[in-house]
């Protein structure tokens, strides 16, 4: 091959060849930031809006964030690749059986980073092998400190809605995004415009009230950050409103209008197993940490740990209304995790009424150093 090689490789036979592949959706951008979202980040870092997540305010990985080519210098083109995961069935419909549990559409099967960084990489080595080697590549998908939806919506591919996901015409809010930063200089797409007009239906779905303002998320209040990396346990103020929702939460995506456009994932990694369909709480609370990593083998649930997963499920488990679940509940009072043992006591104090309560108490408070789960005892019986 000779030096000119690369200019072989064409936006069309990218394209084509990220379709053959698998991926949905292909734009190319540049590897910069908009003044716009570079503010964006800044003010979400400055007001700790990110609550635990301190990898947001690290003082090297920040400025790569801000600017992709402090991530790599050598980077002329980033390419996003997107892929369907819409569901087939709404993906609020259990809302209406608060003794089932809610998972987030994207954790129903298969964790999407596996066969996106395959797919990224099998995408890397054919750009690798059409430049005679002379290009180089690095692939991320949630690997790096990338803002993939401000390059999302540089790239055409769709817009970053007012729920500061990307939003597509096609796909609606249902994307996994991944992206391949190369030496090869693609001409860069048309970024794609914002379609949400005066909608603001995703901003008033969220049942935390996590967006301070369109286009601004304070993830400390947001159920998915909560339910999955907030590590402690659930502030008071969002119990109620988490309900049945266990892992993530799809509301603020399933209000938007521009699902009425996308279409079910024909990928059998993101069609939901049926055992997590509509799965019921009550199935999930004799989890020991063994069948708990049996059960989850594969998927992103199986990543936060048995204590927060249980601590959700408990929260849940609280909200159903469904008294038969106190025996089970109750067991857990003496698991090993305080976490799953404070929670078990707010749980308890829902379902119980104010004379059970107390006598669970006194059965049950003795013996326990935890400060956490003594200030959760004593919360629950005031309340009760």
């Amino acid at each position: 091959m000779t030096a000119q090689s690369a200019d072989v490789i064409t936006f069309d036979m990218l394209q084509a060849k990220a379709r053959e592949i698998g991926f949905d959706v292909c734009g190319v951008a540049r590897p910069k930031i908009d003044p716009r979202n570079q503010k964006r980040l800044d003010e979400f870092v400055a007001a700790g809006e990110y609550g635990s997540m301190a990898w947001m305010n690290d003082p090297e990985r920040l400025p790569r964030r801000r600017d992709p080519e402090m991530l790599w210098p050598d980077v002329k083109s980033v390419i996003v690749l997107g892929s369907n995961y819409g569901p087939a069935e709404n993906p609020m419909a259990l809302l209406d059986h608060p003794d089932r549990a809610m998972i987030s559409v994207y954790a129903k099967n298969k964790d999407y980073h596996d066969l996106i960084k395959k797919r990224l990489k099998q995408l890397a080595r054919w750009l690798v092998e059409k430049s005679g080697g002379r290009e180089q590549v690095k692939v991320f998908v949630d690997t790096a400190p990338v803002l993939e939806k401000p390059l999302g919506q540089a790239s055409g591919i769709g817009w970053q809605g007012k729920h500061t996901n990307l939003v597509s015409r096609e796909f609606g809010s249902w994307l996994f995004l991944g992206e391949v930063f190369t030496t090869i200089c693609f001409e860069e797409a048309s970024p794609e415009i914002d379609h949400c007009g005066t909608c603001s239906k995703c901003l008033s779905a969220c049942p935390t009230n996590a967006f301070p303002a369109p286009y601004k998320l304070d993830a400390r209040k947001c159920i998915s950050y909560l339910t999955i990396e907030h590590d402690g346990l659930i502030p008071d103020q969002f119990r109620q409103a988490m309900g049945n929702r266990i892992y993530g939460c799809d509301d603020c995506l399933a209000a938007c209008p521009w699902n009425k456009f996308a279409s079910r994932t024909e990928e059998l990694a993101f069609i939901p197993r049926a055992e997590l369909t509509a799965p019921r709480l009550a199935d999930f609370l004799d989890l020991d940490d063994t069948a708990f990593r049996a059960f989850f083998t594969g998927s992103p649930i199986k990543r936060i740990g048995r204590a927060k997963f249980l601590r959700n499920v408990l929260i849940a488990a609280g909200n159903s209304g469904a008294t038969y679940l106190t025996p089970r509940i109750e067991r857990l009072l003496a698991d090993e995790s305080a976490l799953i043992r404070g929670s078990a006591v707010w749980a308890l104090a829902q379902l119980m009424d104010a004379n059970g309560f107390r006598m669970l108490k006194a059965k049950h408070l003795d013996g326990e150093e935890d400060q956490d789960v003594l200030a959760e005892w004593d919360q629950a019986a005031r309340a009760a």
